[in-house]
């Protein structure tokens, strides 16, 4: 998994602006709201919000927020929102995967389209770069004091496909399907989770080296970025 780094992307948003903040709030009460909806408002029998609540917390939202939007959307109300999924093409072939939460499709495709044409790239057909990424399930352990392999055996044995050590974080790949099964067995032995969620890992990475190209595709990822309809965006982009 060498060259992707969920532990790198947390600290990135953790230094976002207020005004960027405020966007990611948005982004993830969407993502919330569709959990509640989806599994009921307890967390104890709902895994997918139980994760929410969890990156809700990293991401410093506040408590009475995310009380809020669990109500709201356990009472029926609030917009009903649809997933979907955009691939394309960034600056030189830059493979570029984007998932939307959306209550207004027609306005988000065209957005989306709007991105990728004014920087250099192209949006194309479902599965035109999909083939490209591997699914998986990535777990964040904070790093404690205790012995990394003994971490590692314990992850392992729980089920984990691969283990990295990334700053204050470790890093568990799991098979999307076993995630949640690792993630509770970490948990029951005394694991602090960061976070778990279903990533998409690209196989290989595209290095820029164009300034033009380099410009555009951080323009391409930050436009992404800052439509409150775009909850993940992936791409094989060697940053």
């Amino acid at each position: 998994m060498s060259g992707h780094s969920k532990w790198k992307n947390i600290l990135h948003k953790k230094e976002k602006t207020d005004a960027q903040k405020a966007k990611v709030f948005t982004k993830i009460g969407r993502e919330m709201a569709v959990a509640v909806k989806e599994g009921g408002p307890d967390p104890a029998s709902n895994s997918k919000l139980r994760d929410c609540i969890a990156k809700a917390k990293q991401n410093n939202v506040p408590n009475d927020n995310i009380k809020r939007i669990i109500e709201k959307a356990s009472g029926g109300d609030g917009a009903n929102y649809e997933t979907i999924v955009y691939e394309g093409y960034g600056p030189s072939g830059v493979a570029v995967i984007v998932e939307t939460l959306t209550d207004n499709r027609n306005r988000t495709a065209s957005d989306v389209r709007h991105y990728f044409d004014k920087y250099g790239g192209n949006l194309g057909a479902t599965g035109c770069v999909s083939w490209q990424f591997d699914d998986k399930g990535v777990i964040l352990l904070e790093k404690t004091g205790a012995d990394e392999d003994e971490v590692m055996m314990m992850c392992l044995e729980a089920g984990a496909e691969d283990i990295e050590t990334d700053g204050d974080a470790i890093e568990v790949y799991t098979a999307v399907e076993d995630m949640e099964a690792v993630r509770d067995a970490l948990e029951a032995q005394g694991q602090t989770v960061i976070s778990a969620e279903k990533d998409k890992i690209p196989q290989t990475y595209i290095t820029l080296t164009n300034e033009d190209d380099l410009k555009n595709m951080q323009k391409l990822l930050d436009m992404l970025e800052d439509n409150d309809d775009v909850q993940n965006v992936w791409h094989n982009w060697e940053e």
